[in-house]
């Protein structure tokens, strides 16, 4: 086993290539690919279906699996997280999630609306997956990198994400918009960009297990470097540290002010990432549905190539002005670009929004995460202090999804839901500033 010191270039490096091996899941499943593929299986049946007794939108239906999934996340986050702590093994977990999420990728191959639950559940396990090896990914940046290495490591971890993600986008486009190249066909014989869709899922699994390797090669197994084994006793130990992480913040009120700020914006923030597809599937009048997909995919690549752009001019900012006034003017942009959603119904309004917010969404994660980071107590249970910041930001993506699935399955249409979205980036701009006020 390779044991490198903290802040160690090598070691940093291999904790930041991990956002290279995940982020092909964030873009091609939850944002681009999954999506487009996803709203093209209702084309010949409507946009409502039958589930578990309800007749229900399909965009509200993905909304209400996705925030049900970041409910399981929210629970398992502290039960875990505070027991890899405790037997100083943060590495096997964040593996466990891992491959789980990746298999599941794999799982969406066989997507099918006559199969609805079980190919919801490939979704579902998914997402677990996913943002369950984050827990404990985030819980490593410091233990690997000294304060003033975390923004830098940080923003070099989100912007390998995006470029190893556009890599893959580009390859799946390829594939969707010329299956003839790949000789991709149905059953019947025939060309058919849809399978095609479903390679891109098998490919995102692969992917992500491969490259993934190298993080876990150089990576410690955690904080601690002990061999207890996992008892009952120690079964609900994660619950006592957030109980404990919860007490703490009443001794830290910087962080515990930047903790409430990070949960309204965050919330808004996750959403907006999680259905600008769907809305922009939905609420963009496209002249074919040919120029509808290929547009979509143009856009989610525009957002994730100025994501890096965004990502570094944010840290560089950060450095200048610090990371709470950044945080306050890059939520501000948000609010207005929320506030501007509501009315943009052409491709060109879409291309301009989108690359805005490529800009902006880099740097708000990037940033998000180094802030959290710096203002912690010295601790070694960084584990349980990520657990309660992913518990923080999973809660609210839960509260963010159920608020635009339930507008947009009342009313038809998820406009409404993107103005309430922009009124939690303003309150997320007042809540900043008090965290300025506290020492």
């Amino acid at each position: 086993m390779i044991h490198l010191q903290k802040g160690d270039k090598k070691l940093l490096n291999a904790w930041a290539f991990y956002d290279w091996a995940n982020s092909v899941y964030t873009l091609t499943i939850s944002s681009a690919v999954f999506p487009i593929f996803y709203d093209a299986l209702f084309i010949d049946k409507g946009r409502y279906i039958s589930f578990l007794g309800f007749n229900v939108k399909n965009s509200a239906l993905i909304s209400f699996v996705t925030a049900t999934a970041f409910i399981i996340v929210s629970f398992l986050s502290p039960l875990l997280s505070g027991i890899a702590d405790y037997v100083g093994n943060k590495k096997l977990f964040m593996k466990f999630f891992c491959y789980m999420g990746a298999l599941s990728c794999v799982g969406l191959y066989w997507f099918d609306l006559d199969h609805i639950y079980i190919s919801l559940m490939f979704y579902l396990l998914g997402l677990v997956g996913f943002w369950g090896s984050l827990v404990f990914y985030n819980s490593y940046l410091p233990d690997i990198a000294f304060e003033e290495q975390q923004d830098a490591i940080s923003a070099k971890g989100y912007s390998l994400g995006y470029l190893g993600s556009v890599l893959l986008l580009i390859v799946n486009l390829a594939m969707v918009m010329k299956p003839e190249l790949f000789n991709i066909t149905d059953a019947n014989g025939q060309f058919s960009a849809m399978k095609a869709m479903r390679y891109s899922f098998v490919m995102v699994g692969v992917w992500w297990i491969v490259f993934s390797q190298y993080t876990y090669y150089f990576l410690p197994k955690g904080s601690k470097n002990t061999q207890q084994k996992i008892t009952k006793a120690v079964v609900f130990n994660g619950f006592k540290e957030l109980k404990k992480v919860w007490f703490l913040l009443e001794e830290n009120e910087r962080l515990k002010s930047y903790l409430k700020s990070f949960f309204v914006y965050s919330m808004a923030v996750q959403t907006v990432m999680l259905v600008a597809t769907y809305f922009g599937s939905q609420e963009i009048e496209w002249e074919t549905k040919d120029q509808g997909t290929i547009g979509l995919i143009v856009c989610i690549l525009l957002i994730q190539v100025l994501a890096i752009l965004g990502a570094y001019t944010t840290s560089i900012a950060s450095e200048k002005y610090g990371n709470v006034k950044t945080l306050i003017f890059i939520n501000s942009i948000w609010f207005f670009l929320c506030i501007g959603a509501y009315f943009i119904t052409l491709p060109i309004h879409f291309y301009t929004m989108a690359a805005l917010v490529g800009l902006v969404m880099g740097g708000i994660q990037s940033l998000s995460r180094s802030t959290y980071s710096k203002f912690l107590p010295q601790t070694n249970d960084t584990a349980s202090f990520f657990s309660f910041y992913d518990v923080a930001e999973k809660i609210g993506i839960v509260i963010g999804m159920l608020v635009y699935g339930i507008i947009d399955q009342i009313t038809g249409s998820p406009r409404l839901a993107i103005v309430f979205l922009a009124a939690f980036f303003m309150i997320g701009v007042l809540l900043l500033r008090n965290v300025l006020k506290k020492k």
